[in-house]
């Protein structure tokens, strides 16, 4: 009987002790740096679970034969990442909005989340709505909102008698993101696209417009106006903010099948982070980066490649992800951030 009632005793201090160890580590821990393993585990999700996947991001459901992509765990060097839990998701957010703000590469995180909850939480009660580009899940026995506001540069694109402008000192598009609980900010995809996939035909700064201009320059103006916009608007007791990081495009992902190994992509970073970090530097607010540029990298098997809005033609998309994979990666990450 004392041996019983010093199991009983001793295994809540083991808990306690196993989760102060876990908060520790994750407080000491880079999240970022790591490799990806084999985890027969994986996926989070069934994609059959979740009738929500654009698409674009289904590749399975497009017919991709191979499933060794769906089945890697990233492992941080220095700690463990928490299995994400649904429930306490839903519940530490009740009655909140959590917000993604971007392009389809925020869409693309977003549909993972909807699908990490949903798939999870058994038969649940939700809501699909749409309000100009701000689309919303529901989930309703929580209250919880999901949200996406299509937004890819984050300053403002203006009609005027001259054309389309893009302004890098506008973001009235901040109106719609006040007083959320968590935002995740994207952009970066959109500024070197040209010709008729560019949605402008000026570029303002200040007083002056120009027909073009270096667009590494301008993606940092824009981001500098967004920081002041944060530090204006934002009030930290209030609402969290991310900025999702720069998600990798590979110039070939035609059967690719596993992660590259290692810890660090031969390769290199692009420049755009390094831009991203300079301006992050200069918040005055705190702003989390979910730093998944060099993650994603090692992940050339990601992609959709010819399985996803090209599975018919033989299109390649080597810039988003399927779903399930990478993206719930971001989301257990940013799970790990928000919840310990």
């Amino acid at each position: 009987m004392n041996f019983v009632w010093a199991q009983m005793l001793l295994i809540p201090l083991l808990l306690h002790l196993v989760l102060e160890l876990h908060q520790a580590n994750a407080g000491s821990c880079n999240f970022f740096q790591g490799s990806w393993v084999p985890d027969s585990s994986y996926p989070l999700y069934n994609y059959t679970a979740c009738p929500f996947i654009q698409k674009e991001f289904n590749c399975l459901k497009n017919a991709r034969p191979d499933q060794m992509y769906l089945k890697h765990r990233w492992q941080p060097q220095d700690c463990q990442l928490a299995r994400f839990d649904a429930r306490e998701f839903l519940l530490k957010f009740k009655g909140k909005s959590v917000m993604f703000v971007g392009d389809s590469l925020s869409r693309n995180q977003w549909q993972s989340l909807i699908c990490m909850l949903y798939a999870s939480v058994g038969r649940t009660k939700y809501n699909e709505t749409r309000v100009g580009d701000v689309s919303i899940f529901t989930f309703m026995d929580f209250g919880v909102k999901i949200m996406l506001d299509r937004n890819v540069y984050l300053v403002d694109v203006v009609m005027e008698k001259t054309g389309r402008i893009l302004n890098l000192d506008s973001i009235e598009g901040g109106k719609l993101w006040k007083g959320l609980d968590v935002i995740i900010f994207n952009t970066w995809h959109w500024w070197n696209r040209r010709g008729e996939g560019q949605p402008w035909d000026y570029i303002r700064v200040g007083n002056q417009t120009f027909k073009d201009m270096d667009r590494m320059v301008a993606f940092e103006m824009a981001l500098n106006t967004w920081a002041k916009w944060v530090d204006d608007n934002i009030d930290p007791a209030k609402t969290t903010v991310f900025f999702q990081g720069i998600s990798p495009s590979h110039y070939n992902c035609v059967r690719q099948e596993e992660p590259v190994v290692g810890s660090r992509y031969p390769a290199g970073l692009p420049p755009a982070l390094t831009v991203l970090k300079r301006v992050l530097n200069t918040i005055k607010k705190p702003v989390q980066l979910l730093d998944i540029t060099n993650l994603s990298l090692l992940r050339k098997d990601g992609h959709p490649s010819i399985y996803g809005l090209g599975a018919a033609t033989g299109g390649m998309d080597c810039s988003h992800w399927c779903l399930p994979g990478v993206p719930d990666t971001w989301n257990l990450l940013l799970y790990n951030l928000l919840i310990l």
